[in-house]
């Protein structure tokens, strides 16, 4: 772990490239869990960020890759006052329903609530193109004192 550029000394950042599998979603869960040792943060969060780090994930490796060829890049931050968590990929880029949409809907389709999950559990969130194509979700976590 090395400090981001600009950061100050004391951020921690992780990058971590998988396979766009489901299989290895667990390697991202797993490397989450050991940053948020290092603030010690209450198990109850640590779910809850897990969780919106598998919906993310799974937005990628769903959407991303048709064939299952290409790759998930997660990058996590981990500063004195909050986590930040970009996953982001190289596939064909995704826009979710906007919250009008959503509402008017009368079934929610299979998977469709990954982002609102995502939005729900975190504290800032959002959703765009990559460099050079393909899509970044970017969460962000408040943690505590």
């Amino acid at each position: 772990m090395t400090p981001s550029a600009g950061a100050a000394a004391d951020t921690r950042a992780v990058r971590l490239t998988i396979p766009a599998k489901a299989e290895y979603i667990t390697l991202g869960r797993l490397a989450l869990t050991a940053l948020a040792r290092l603030h010690d943060l209450p198990e109850e969060m640590l779910g809850d960020l897990k969780l919106a780090l598998t919906e993310a994930c799974t937005n990628s490796v769903r959407r991303a890759y048709g064939d299952g060829e290409g790759a998930v890049e997660i990058v996590y931050e981990l500063h004195p006052d909050r986590l930040v968590v970009e996953v982001s990929d190289e596939g064909p880029g995704f826009t979710p329903p906007d919250a009008a949409a959503a509402e008017e809907q009368d079934e929610l389709s299979e998977g469709g609530l990954g982002i609102a999950i995502i939005r729900a559990l975190t504290d800032d969130f959002s959703l765009a193109g990559a460099d050079g194509g393909g899509s970044r979700l970017r969460f962000v976590k408040l943690l505590p004192a």
